[in-house]
């Protein structure tokens, strides 16, 4: 004899894995993991204070 089970708690339990796997497909395709991010932000910002030390004025923007 089968297993009752509940219909509404399969369908729930469905789609909780569909989002898990399309998060993680997102994940794998566009995302950076936050170590990624900070050295990637950290490195901009090294670069931009590179940049504006060499700038002939102070005031002068970025054109």
């Amino acid at each position: 004899m089968a297993d009752i089970v509940n219909l509404r708690q399969v369908r729930k339990a469905k789609a909780r894995s569909d989002r898990e796997k399309a998060a993680e497909e997102n994940r794998r395709l566009h995302g950076m993991t936050r170590a990624e991010r900070e050295k990637l932000a950290e490195e901009r910002r090294r670069l931009d204070a590179h940049v504006s030390g060499h700038r002939r004025e102070p005031n002068d923007e970025a054109r």
